[in-house]
């Protein structure tokens, strides 16, 4: 019972100070959560960070404790790439937590930008959006990408389980023509309704469910280069 009480302290204390410290930047956050806070710390702020517990979900875990300097190159790098998505037009740039507690970046765009309704094919100016999307990609290599597709609730579970794949998969092969590698892609999923940001029930909640969602984060060769300029 101390040990969780203790626990419970160490986790409340660290929210507590980087949500009074607004100025501090993502790249010195991502050092102090990369640092040797372990495991189960780290989890519990990844969350709280990240505003959504699902993100430590986002790439594979090393088994230990990243480093803070290596935390803050990391961070430092995903700074630079959420800035450049964040001046696309109709692009929304929310920072999170990946599985090894690392800075990492998610990249949302709704479907009323990328498709038509109950289409996956991507309008031009979805294409422009995306080209300059692609960019930033591609001047980052060793950043992982994960995508994935959502929609509303409106129609059956499995015709939604294929446009939400569908929209993933389209947003996946136009970047592959935009010259990303497909060794970044990790994965490319489709996730239904499964996961609504919004109320369904109104006209305005099913548009911000019907989303595509890009998740940039560090790959091994990142951590492992990081960790080597660390030294």
């Amino acid at each position: 019972m101390k040990r969780k009480n203790g626990l419970m302290v160490i986790v409340l204390s660290a929210s507590i100070v980087l949500s009074g410290c607004s100025t501090m930047s993502n790249a010195v956050k991502g050092g102090l959560l990369g640092g040797g806070g372990g495991a189960a710390v780290g989890a519990g702020i990844g969350a709280l960070i990240g505003h959504n517990a699902k993100s430590a979900a986002i790439g594979a875990a090393l088994g230990t404790a990243v480093g803070a300097t290596t935390g803050v190159i990391i961070g430092k790098k995903m700074d630079k790439a959420a800035a450049q998505a964040a001046a696309i037009q109709g692009a929304k740039v929310d920072s999170i937590r990946d599985a090894n507690n690392l800075k990492a970046i998610k990249v949302t765009f709704d479907s009323g930008i990328l498709f038509q309704t109950g289409k996956s094919t991507l309008n031009a100016a979805s294409k422009d959006a995306l080209t300059k999307f692609a960019k930033i990609l591609v001047s980052n290599p060793t950043m992982d990408i994960a995508i994935m597709g959502h929609t509303d609730n409106q129609g059956t579970l499995e015709v939604n389980q294929k446009l939400s794949q569908d929209r993933a998969q389209s947003v996946a092969n136009f970047l592959q023509t935009q010259n990303v590698p497909v060794t970044q892609f990790k994965e490319i999923v489709g996730k239904n309704f499964a996961e609504p940001v919004a109320d369904n029930k109104t006209a305005a909640g099913r548009a911000a469910n019907r989303r595509v969602e890009v998740y940039m984060y560090a790959s091994q060769k990142m951590i492992n280069d990081a960790q080597a300029q660390a030294k």
